[in-house]
């Protein structure tokens, strides 16, 4: 009978050590897992959280609305370059402007209006560029649309625009220039560059676009090393005015542009 019985308990003990071991194992596994998919939406989150931070400010010509008793418009000094385009020809030069004081009856608050003396396409704060004349292209087509490629040669190199995205519908415009027009609004936008006998790299990137599209405002050497710099029209919506700028000279790459700065001025009501 005591025979019995220890063999009974014996069978016990051990049933419950396997039983122990393999929850063990379980929530070993359990934990691999969860450490997996934590690590996997870090990595995620840094990629879509990752925010341009501008290298130096920019201002356009324009009105600019005041909030918390802050406007834009009053940073602007004779310190700053602006590019400037006259009689076909682009220029940098010293700031040369004034400002003025008005009311926006959208947001009931005070406006501050730049009026510079020339035709600027650009105000930089960026005092250490060369003044002087600009040398730059006839830019040939302003807009890439989605499988589009559009190419410009400089200093014997050239630079490829591709483009991709999706043409969700398209519509005649009132003719330019004596040639027929053609807006297509597009989703899911990517342009690239490649740059001579570089790697093909993306420049900029839209999800979506409201009446508006990605338009090249000017291509030149800007920053004075020989390359191609670009100003570009990027508006997401009616309502929005928003100019990006790429310099050569401060890319890492020596075959290609990066990204400086950007501004966007909303003007909803």
């Amino acid at each position: 009978m005591k025979k019995n019985v220890f063999v009974i308990i014996l069978v016990s003990v051990l049933f419950s050590c396997n039983g122990s071991q393999e929850k063990k194992v379980k929530k070993t596994s359990s934990i691999i897992n969860k450490t997996t998919v934590k690590d996997s939406l870090k990595e995620d989150e840094t990629v879509s959280d990752e925010e341009f931070k501008k290298e130096f400010d920019i201002l356009l010509p324009r009105s600019y609305r005041t909030y918390d008793a802050k406007n834009p418009a009053t940073s602007l000094s004779e310190k700053w370059i602006e590019l400037y385009e006259e009689n076909g020809t682009y220029y940098l030069g010293k700031a040369d402007f004034k400002t003025e004081k008005d009311f926006d009856e959208c947001t009931g608050d005070s406006l501050v209006s730049i009026s510079p003396k020339n035709k600027v396409i650009v105000f930089m704060d960026l005092p250490e560029l060369k003044t002087g004349s600009v040398k730059s292209l006839k830019i040939k087509k302003r807009k890439v649309w989605p499988k589009e490629k559009v190419s410009y040669a400089f200093n014997s190199v050239d630079y490829v625009f591709r483009a991709e995205g999706k043409v969700l519908s398209q519509f005649k415009t009132d003719p330019d220039e004596n040639e027929e027009q053609i807006f297509k609004n597009v989703a899911n936008y990517k342009l690239y560059l490649t740059i001579g006998n570089g790697t093909e790299k993306l420049l900029l990137a839209e999800d979506s676009f409201q009446d508006t599209f990605v338009e090249l405002l000017f291509a030149g050497d800007i920053d004075a090393d020989g390359k191609l710099d670009f100003v570009f029209g990027a508006n997401r919506n009616y309502e929005e005015e928003r100019v990006i700028l790429f310099l050569s000279s401060k890319a890492k790459n020596e075959d290609t542009v990066k990204k400086v700065s950007e501004i966007a001025v909303q003007f909803d009501c």
